[in-house]
C-alpha cells in the first residue's frame, strides 16, 4: 500500500521562504514519481513541480525561478523516496493547500493530476502581504 505524507507548511510574509517535504512509502525500491500540486480556495488544482528519476525537472510557469524541487540522496541503484519543495520569494498568490502525489513510473513525471493515483493529505501554506 502506497502512502504519501507531506510536511513543512506554515505562514510566511511575502518575500520569505518555506521548505516542504514529501515522503512516499510502499514502493519497495521501485522507481516512481512524487510530484507537488496545490489548490487555492475557489481555484482548480495546479501542478507545481515535478522531478524525474534522472533529475529532470518541470515547473508551473507561475513558480519558475522561485521554487525548486529536489529529492533525497540515495545509494547508487536505489530511488529517492522523499521530495523537497524549496519555496523562495513567496507571494500571497502562493497561498494554497499543497499536496504531494505519487504514481508508478518515474521516467517522466507530469504535472497533470489525473496521472497520479496516490495523494497525501496536504499541508497549508499561507503567505501574507
Amino acid at each position: 500500500q502506497v502512502q504519501v505524507v507531506e510536511s513543512g507548511g506554515g505562514s510566511k510574509q511575502s518575500g520569505g521562504s518555506l521548505r516542504l517535504s514529501c515522503s512516499a512509502s510502499g514502493y519497495n525500491g521501485r522507481r516512481f514519481c512524487l510530484t507537488w500540486f496545490r489548490q487555492a480556495p475557489g481555484k482548480e488544482r495546479e501542478g507545481v513541480a515535478a522531478i524525474d528519476s534522472n533529475g529532470s525537472t518541470r515547473y508551473a510557469h507561475s513558480v519558475r525561478g522561485r521554487f525548486t524541487i529536489s529529492q533525497s540522496d540515495v545509494a547508487q541503484g536505489n530511488y529517492a523516496n522523499t521530495r523537497y519543495l524549496q519555496m523562495d520569494n513567496v507571494r500571497p498568490e502562493d497561498t494554497a493547500m499543497y499536496f504531494c502525489a505519487a504514481e508508478d513510473d518515474g521516467w517522466y513525471c507530469s504535472l497533470k493530476g489525473s496521472d497520479y493515483a496516490y495523494w497525501g493529505q496536504g499541508t497549508q501554506v499561507t503567505v501574507s502581504s
